[in-house]
């Protein structure tokens, strides 16, 4: 237990030179913006592309992965939604941004250098399969979900369903990540291969993915920080680090996924809440605080949580 927690304590060492970058004032939080940009629209659309474009599938199917992973995500969203509207009291709007907060792991910032690490490049393929889907699920239902309590709260009419998904699709179409996925499934398909100058660049640059994505994420925590809604906070961030990867590893069991990549789900579904909860409460104009609080209570807590799920799945 305590090698592996040493295994991934660097993760989150990194994430804490990046906050401490910007609170010694080394740096300014908008290098972090910059840096978050390149890993969003350059690096991971790089390393996606290369993985999947490289990847040897053995024949498996991406279907049982999506049924595993996302079985333990609506399980986890209705619990965050149940217990925020029933038990806090709280409106439907702020129902779904718990969902949201509960379920919504960060894949790239996080994710990805530590399946990386623990689990290997192996470990790619099936974080590949999960992101190519995992982003346009999880905008979609949650944008629908709260505009819908949105409405429901102020009486007005909703938008249609489907102007509301043809405006999420066409920013979907322009996502580097889904241009990156798309671009390494042709080439796969077509069974092309890059010229060695060209593999070399894009192995460098989608190297660089892991640790600048970790201290950006780090240099962008001093936006988040924990102000009120402690209780709910708490609760949710205890549904995103211990009852969404129980799910998952339940449901990976009974699709019969294989030891490796259950262990990258699993791990991929134990690392802090993604700030696409705090982007979806910035959109609304609701729950900053807990999408906020939920982001920071997980991220200082993960390094303990990944390592107890990194030992019982024995990566």
């Amino acid at each position: 237990m305590i090698a592996i927690f040493f295994d991934v304590l660097p993760i989150f060492v990194m994430i804490l030179i990046g906050w401490l970058v910007v609170q010694a004032g080394l740096m300014k939080a908008d290098v972090g913006d910059a840096l978050s940009d390149f890993v969003f629209k350059i690096a991971v659309p790089l390393l996606l592309f290369r993985t999947i474009a490289e990847a040897d599938f053995h024949g498996a199917s991406p279907f049982r992965l999506w049924i595993a992973y996302f079985s333990g995500v609506a399980i986890t969203w209705t619990a965050g939604h149940i217990a925020a509207t029933r038990f806090f009291g709280r409106d439907e709007r702020i129902g779904v941004l718990a969902g949201v907060s509960s379920a919504f792991a960060n894949t790239i910032f996080v994710g990805l250098p530590l399946v990386q690490r623990t689990v290997g490049d192996e470990g790619l393929v099936p974080l590949s399969i999960l992101i190519a889907v995992h982003l346009p699920v999880m905008m979609i239902i949650g944008t629908i979900m709260m505009e819908r309590a949105e409405r429901k709260i102020s009486g007005k009419a909703e938008r249609s369903l489907g102007r509301l998904l043809g405006q999420i699709g066409l920013n979907l179409i322009r996502n580097p990540l889904v241009i990156g996925l798309a671009a390494g499934s042709a080439m796969h398909v077509a069974g092309l291969h890059m010229p060695p100058p060209v593999k070399s660049i894009v192995d460098q640059l989608a190297g660089a993915a892991g640790p600048v994505a970790l201290v950006s994420l780090g240099m962008a925590l001093q936006k988040y920080g924990v102000s009120g809604n402690l209780g709910i906070a708490s609760m949710t961030s205890a549904f995103k680090l211990l009852l969404l990867p129980c799910c998952v590893w339940t449901a990976s069991h009974l699709v019969g996924l294989t030891g490796q990549w259950t262990a990258a789900l699993v791990l991929i579904s134990s690392v802090p809440t993604g700030v696409n909860a705090w982007l979806i409460a910035n959109r609304f104009g609701v729950g900053h605080s807990l999408a906020a609080s939920t982001i920071t209570v997980t991220t200082a807590l993960g390094a303990i949580s990944v390592s107890v799920w990194a030992y019982l799945l024995g990566a």
